[in-house]
């Protein structure tokens, strides 16, 4: 019988250059960024990437190291600010491969806005499964961790304190394949040696992921024919309660503007919302209270249909907390029909635990039925870019529920 497990362990022979350099040129300029490949002791041995997005696809990661790039008045970031691409391998009892490191990248997307008080992402396929801020970093963690559980399983999780012992015992408790902090408080590494397949990274310009904010990077997408699309990376410019639009419309000469504006709560769950919203990929809604994801649906066609899976899974992670926390077992393996019942009750009592929270969508609704999905739960602020032409249609419904709506003006695609 063929060993399929093996092919998880495979560590591919990198034959990518050391050096790799992209010129952008014109009758005028000429532009150079200067790479170069990334390799670490790994057993002695110089090692890179260990393999790219599936074991047979061989890869390589490149750190900036000379050049910039102006156009059109936007800069790109400037060599030797490096955060992935100069990890510090703690431990690798397997070294890390594509995935592993674009993952800690998309925590870090969303860490870099929400560096003012101890805060957690556990990233699964470039997407959080839970983000939460605290008032220390273990209760960050706990909260990340228990938004979703499941999916947690597996994660990669990033914090953006110094990971001290109580916070890492915590970790321990559920697998995980990489954690990445600023620095490790003592201790704390060989804590990890328990599990030694745990990748450890230390990321020691992590404190300064403030500095980060606002900052472009040249993002560039292959084509099947090997050509490219290349852009300027996103940044939100609505980061605090100014910096976003009063929600109204026209509609037939008739003007439209919602009632309610949000209370000083509501303003912090929908700036930590919209922060956390540029690190999620496209059609997403999410649900987000007390500066926790409580809901998160991504990647979906349609909006009414994200909406309803964020809201569903705010049902279904709010069941397996319930059930992990007073019995340790998973909601998906009760058995005792009292218990069961006992869950599913109180679930539907507290609706998933989504009255009083924050929804945000990337994208404007098209129609009222995607923020309806929301309303019904008790949702009590939305936070999307506005720009629909039934705008007055959303703005009535965020009215008749008693709700407030503010609008970003910018959308926030993540493909």
């Amino acid at each position: 019988m063929k060993d399929f497990r093996s092919a998880y362990k495979t560590i591919l022979e990198d034959f990518f250059p050391k050096k790799m350099e992209i010129t952008f040129s014109d009758d005028n300029q000429r532009q150079t960024l200067s790479f170069e490949k990334v390799e670490w002791v790994v057993e002695g041995e110089k090692k890179g990437l260990r393999y790219g997005e599936n074991p047979d696809q061989e890869a390589a990661l490149y750190r900036l190291v000379d050049g910039g790039l102006a156009l059109g008045g936007v800069r790109c970031i400037q060599p030797g600010r490096w955060l992935v691409s100069d990890v510090e391998l703690r431990q690798s009892g397997k070294h890390p491969g594509k995935t592993n490191l674009t993952d800690v990248d998309s925590g870090l997307n969303i860490l870099r806005y929400l560096m003012d008080r101890p805060c957690a992402v556990i990233i699964k396929h470039n997407n959080p499964c839970g983000v939460a801020m605290g008032s220390t970093l273990f209760e960050a963690y706990h909260k990340a961790y228990f938004a979703d559980r499941v999916a947690a399983f597996g994660g990669c999780v990033i914090v953006n304190r110094e990971l001290d012992a109580e916070t890492a015992t915590q970790v321990l408790e559920s697998y995980v394949e990489v954690v990445a902090a600023p620095s490790f408080a003592p201790g704390v590494v060989e804590l990890f040696r328990s599990k030694p397949n745990i990748r450890v990274l230390e990321i020691p310009r992590m404190d300064q992921l403030g500095g980060f904010v606002g900052e472009r990077v040249l993002d560039m997408r292959s084509l099947m024919d090997g050509g490219f699309v290349t852009q300027w990376s996103f940044v939100p410019r609505a980061r605090t309660p100014g910096d976003f639009f009063e929600a109204q419309a026209q509609y037939k000469g008739q003007n439209f503007q919602v009632l309610r504006q949000p209370n000083d709560a509501e303003w912090k769950d929908i700036c930590f919302g919209w922060l956390v919203e540029a690190g999620v990929t496209s059609n997403s809604v999410l649900y987000v209270k007390d500066g926790v994801t409580v809901g998160i649906g991504t990647g979906e066609q349609d909006r009414v249909g994200v909406a309803e899976i964020a809201r569903d899974k705010a049902y279904r992670k709010l069941a397996d907390r319930l059930s992990w926390e007073r019995w340790q077992i998973p909601y998906n393996n009760l058995t005792d029909p009292d218990q069961k019942t006992e869950i599913d009750t109180e679930v539907q009592k507290n609706r998933g635990g989504l009255p009083g929270s924050v929804m945000v969508s990337d994208a404007f609704f098209p129609f009222r039925d995607g923020i309806d999905v929301g309303l019904r739960e008790g949702v009590t602020a939305v936070v999307q870019p506005g720009g629909s032409v039934r705008d007055f249609e959303v703005i009535q419904a965020c009215n008749e529920a008693g709700a407030a709506m503010v609008f970003t003006g910018q959308r926030s695609f993540r493909h």
